[in-house]
């Protein structure tokens, strides 16, 4: 599973380093254990003990942000290799072994990392640590599996291709980042797709896959520190890898608006304003979330496990209650390096995507003049976005996946434990600064999809003063 466009460097974890206690407690008092074995390996844990459930993660600090054109995709492709067996655990042996137990377990690829978990009664969580330990270093990586997965894959790329939302937000990550890897959709290139070989993909796999380069989190109901025992004694012989290569690549500031228009199949038309948003470490993360929620309700939060309502939102009351859009959506995720903060439309029939912009681009323009967040507003927002966020890490799952996230994207565990905190301190001022940094013009790219089964193509019903003005690069 690859999570769409939704997550400052992290440093390397030290080499043989020794146990360090970043937060310290009784073992059942719920507070987290962070560890880094000799391996290089960064185990996190936490009891929880309202439910006989325990879940086990790895993070592996690589995803599609550390691909080069050339190998686009390798990152999602390898993950699929993961699940194709070892000289231990043969492919299918592990599905049925879960599913026996009662568990389930997948993963994940996105920019910033690949994330792979088991979920399970407790007392069969050490299962979860087998496998884990045991395809970190041993995945065959068979010929014929890898030419058995690139028809997967790029059948997936193609079930992608007929999702207007898919190439439109393919055409305007490439727009906003001219220089940075977040220029390239997770499932890559097709033109990648087609020629990455077995030893591409083994060798991607042997420099990013090693304690050196992973987190570990238990969360459930377990004694914690029986479990970093068993964790130690599952991974702390493994050897480091490589010191992977880090991403230099900073893009550079936009000085224009950025404008993509799309035709392709459907009826239905889109509209995607996509701005410069800050990583998770910068002062701005956290005012910009909490625009979001005012601004596209409890999903702009990127929160996993999330969603909740948006029709007192800003721009659900300025575009679906006034009959323009069908629905509105977006907001942004917790990245490494600096991403993007995203609007999405779907225009509702027989509007059309000049008016509708207008109508995006008024309200923005009436939250920057005369009518910012109030105080109210922002009451209302935090509340709401508190909630959101409890709502999404209730279970043991997610809090396994919000500890990781959080080691891997804000270089410490203690961003999710402070989550709350920070958003309480968001004020109506830091609001309206954020507004005006990161909501401007100039830092901002706009794309258009334009069915071609419309009865009004693009050519025939917009002439060159419909459309609005572009700014130029400078």
């Amino acid at each position: 599973m690859d999570k769409p466009f939704a997550p400052l460097r992290t440093p390397s974890p030290p080499r043989n380093a020794p146990q360090v206690t970043a937060a310290g407690g009784d073992a059942d008092d719920g507070s987290v254990l962070r560890t880094v074995l000799d391996s290089g390996l960064t185990v996190l844990v936490r009891g929880m003990h309202h439910a006989p459930v325990a879940t086990f993660w790895v993070f592996y600090r690589v995803g599609s942000r550390n691909e080069v054109p050339g190998i686009t995709g390798i990152s999602h492709w390898t993950e699929h290799m993961m699940f194709k067996g070892t000289p231990a655990f043969p492919g299918g042996v592990l599905d049925r072994a879960i599913s026996r137990v009662g568990g389930q377990w997948n993963a994940m690829t996105s920019t910033d990392y690949t994330a792979y978990y088991e979920t399970m009664p407790a007392g069969e969580i050490d299962l979860g640590l087998q496998i884990e330990s045991d395809r970190m270093v041993n995945s065959l990586f068979d010929s014929d599996e890898v030419s058995s997965e690139r028809t997967v894959i790029i059948s997936e790329r193609q079930g992608s291709e007929n999702q207007p939302l898919f190439l439109l937000e393919e055409e305007v990550r490439a727009a906003a980042f001219r220089v940075h890897p977040y220029h390239h959709m997770i499932v890559g290139d097709m033109a990648d797709l087609q020629t990455i070989s077995r030893d591409d993909l083994y060798t991607h796999y042997r420099h990013h896959y090693a304690p050196s380069n992973a987190i570990a989190v238990a969360v459930g109901d377990f004694d914690r520190d029986s479990m970093l025992a068993r964790i130690r004694e599952s991974f702390g012989g493994l050897q480091p890898g490589p010191e992977p290569r880090p991403i230099h690549r900073v893009e550079p500031e936009q000085k224009g608006e950025r404008r993509v228009i799309v035709e392709g199949e459907g009826q239905t038309a889109y509209l995607l304003m996509a701005c410069r948003a800050p990583s998770a470490t910068q002062a701005d993360f956290f005012p910009l979330s909490v625009l979001g929620s005012a601004l596209l309700g409890d999903g702009a939060m990127g929160l996993p496990g999330g969603g909740g309502s948006n029709k007192s939102s800003r721009l659900y009351k300025a575009l679906v209650e006034t009959e323009l859009a069908a629905s509105v959506g977006g907001g942004m995720s917790p990245t490494i390096d600096p991403f993007l903060f995203a609007v999405t439309v779907t225009l509702r029939a027989g509007r059309e995507l000049p008016e509708v912009e207008a109508a995006l681009d008024a309200e923005l323009d009436r939250l920057l003049t005369t009518s910012p967040v109030t105080e109210a507003e922002l009451a209302r927002a935090i509340k709401r976005a508190k909630a959101a966020f409890v709502y999404s890490s209730e279970s043991v799952t997610n809090q396994g996946f919000w500890l990781g996230l959080s080691e891997l994207a804000a270089g410490s565990y203690t961003w999710f434990e402070s989550y709350l905190d920070s958003l309480t301190t968001v004020t109506a001022d830091d609001v309206a600064r954020v507004a005006a940094a990161h909501l401007r013009r100039p830092v901002r790219t706009v794309g258009w999809y334009v069915p071609t089964d419309s009865e009004k193509r693009l050519d025939s019903a917009l002439q060159p003063s419909d459309l609005p003005p572009v700014q130029p690069e400078m």
